[in-house]
């Protein structure tokens, strides 16, 4: 199981984002990524963009989970946007988004990529968990709550 530490820093997540577009999604998961694990904003925007015209990477129930590989990184890394205002993402049910995990993961990383992307979607399936995620109050509330989730998930 892919560890929420070694996933997710606190300081990628945020909670109530001001959000309206799919391009504004994709420029703040960029900005994050560039500020918490030092990448380039442009060419996390540049993957992200690339993955989503082979198909929406949202997998409906008003969440996505935009993904890309990236140079430069030793390990896959998570970011997580809970938006104020669902956005349109072309999602496979025709639902807009509120909920985004974007995961990044080296070139080469091919069954760490694959393990850490069953476990976000497996979290975001649950949809008691998706509800307490909807429901969180600030950034910190959320992280709160994937450390819980994988504490769970490993007992």
């Amino acid at each position: 199981m892919t560890e929420i530490s070694s996933l997710l820093v606190p300081g990628a997540v945020a909670a109530g984002a001001n959000i309206t577009t799919s391009k504004a999604l994709f420029q703040q998961l960029g900005q994050v990524a560039e500020r918490e694990y030092g990448l380039s904003a442009t060419e996390v925007v540049d993957r992200l963009t690339e993955r989503e015209r082979l198909g929406s990477t949202g997998f409906g129930g008003g969440v996505a989970i935009p993904h890309g590989k990236i140079d430069g990184l030793t390990q896959v890394v998570g970011l997580f946007i809970q938006l104020a205002q669902p956005v349109d993402v072309k999602a496979i049910d025709d639902l807009p988004v509120d909920l985004v995990f974007c995961l990044l993961s080296p070139p080469d990383a091919g069954s760490e990529h694959l393990k850490a992307l069953a476990q976000v979607s497996r979290w975001l399936r649950d949809r008691t968990f998706v509800a307490k995620l909807r429901g969180a109050g600030s950034a910190d509330a959320i992280y709160a709550l994937f450390a819980a989730s994988q504490a769970r998930d490993a007992a």
